[in-house]
């Protein structure tokens, strides 16, 4: 087991084993999606309605948690989730593709051009109908790349694909995560409470200490982040908060008993449950839109809280990612990536417009128990897979060409 995980310590590029990593994992994701869109459209629909508010008790002396199933998935699993994604964005920060600046920039300004261009598409989209105010408070939805998804797709695609290429496309979904993070904490809290809050950053400063008194063991950080998550909770700043917070606190470059980093142990033992077990639950749960409550498909599809969503992830994502890596490249603060033309990027930030768990996540934040989150689910999933299908066509049209294209000596598509 030790033999294992030392191998892992030494993989020299961290994104490029989170993709062979999380490939199969967006495909399975895509499947309990799709799943729970039939189900809640069959004669099964009653039941499905009947799972998803199933009452969660948790208790822990005189602290309790009382759920549905389906806000216990997503504010209590979902934290793992995020978690995981925690501990992925320190691992690259510290020692792998975003470490350095010269590495990091590109897909910085990237990830931000592709969060803001989809966010100002939705908030036209509104404009322009006359929306209230509760409609903007979907403006994030398309914001965000599922990054099992999109690896996912570019698995399906085969050989070929750059290796740069991927690298910039899981780096620039990590930084997307990031700032999904943000705008969760800062945009989607209520009003606080500020004694739980007080007391989860108790716990919180106990894991820096343990930390950075080279503590490598993760059964305390696991108590107290647990305890952390609690005290989150009860603050109304949302759950899945504490999950990040926890993963900053987890070492990367001590070594446990077994000689191994204790973050890189977590991060692979927790992975398969989360790609396979955690997102297709959550995708389960969340994806079941019944087509029987709509009463005019054309008042949905043509609604601006759909339409902006859908076009945001679709048309937002490939203006504010591509538009911004031109513009770098132009201005000589980076270059494409080895064997890439500006049609691999294209492509790529295409396959960035799969907002599919985040956006579902944030919709759900944006509209929980409002009918505006039938069009809001319909946004993501029209946006999502058109992203998904228009992005693997033309990057597989891409790769065909280039295997049929002779290679020059000492040329090839990647390194």
């Amino acid at each position: 087991m030790a033999e294992k995980y030392n191998q892992l310590d030494k993989v020299t590029s961290p994104i490029r084993e989170l993709m062979q990593k999380e490939s199969s994992g967006g495909i399975v994701l895509f499947a309990s999606g799709a799943l729970g869109l039939m189900v809640a459209n069959s004669f099964l629909a009653e039941h499905y309605e009947h799972f998803l508010h199933l009452p969660v008790n948790l208790s822990i002396g005189v602290v309790g948690l009382k759920k549905t199933l389906q806000h216990f998935i997503n504010d209590g699993l979902m934290a793992i989730f995020f978690f995981l994604v925690g501990l992925e964005i320190k691992r690259e920060l510290v020692a792998g593709e975003l470490s350095r600046r010269d590495q990091a920039m590109m897909p910085f300004f990237a990830a931000v051009g592709g969060m803001l261009v989809p966010a100002l598409i939705y908030v036209a989209f509104v404009a322009a109908q006359g929306g209230s105010s509760e409609l903007y408070r979907g403006w994030a939805i398309p914001s965000a790349t599922d990054i099992a998804f999109a690896i996912g797709i570019i698995a399906l695609v085969g050989r070929g694909v750059p290796i740069g290429l991927k690298v910039l496309l899981v780096a620039i979904a990590i930084i997307d995560d990031l700032g999904a993070i943000l705008v969760i904490a800062i945009f989607y809290t209520p009003q606080i409470e500020l004694l739980p809050l007080m007391i989860g950053a108790a716990f919180l400063w106990m894991m820096l200490v343990l930390n950075r008194s080279g503590v490598a063991s993760t059964i305390p950080y696991a108590l107290l982040g647990t305890i952390l998550w609690i005290c989150v909770l009860n603050s109304a700043v949302h759950a899945t908060i504490a999950g990040v917070l926890t993963a900053f606190c987890i070492p990367l470059r001590l070594k446990n008993e077994m000689g191994v980093s204790p973050l890189i142990q977590i991060e692979h033992s927790l992975a398969p449950w989360v790609n396979f077990g955690i997102l297709p639950l959550f995708g389960f749960v969340n994806s079941g839109v019944s087509f029987a409550e709509i009463t005019s498909i054309y008042a949905i599809l043509f609604h601006s809280v759909t339409l902006g969503i859908a076009c945001g992830l679709f048309f937002g994502k490939q203006i504010g990612i591509t538009g911004t890596i031109y513009i770098l490249v132009k201005m000589g603060w980076g270059k494409l990536p080895k064997g890439c033309s500006w049609q691999h990027i294209y492509a790529m930030s295409m396959m960035c417009g799969i907002g599919f768990t985040i956006s579902l996540f944030i919709g759900a934040l944006s509209y929980s128990g409002s009918d505006l989150i039938v069009q809001a689910r319909i946004g993501v999933f029209i946006g999502s897979l058109s992203s998904a299908i228009f992005g693997f066509l033309l990057m597989k049209k891409l790769t065909e060409k280039a295997r049929k294209t002779p290679k020059k000596a000492g040329q090839g598509l990647s390194k």
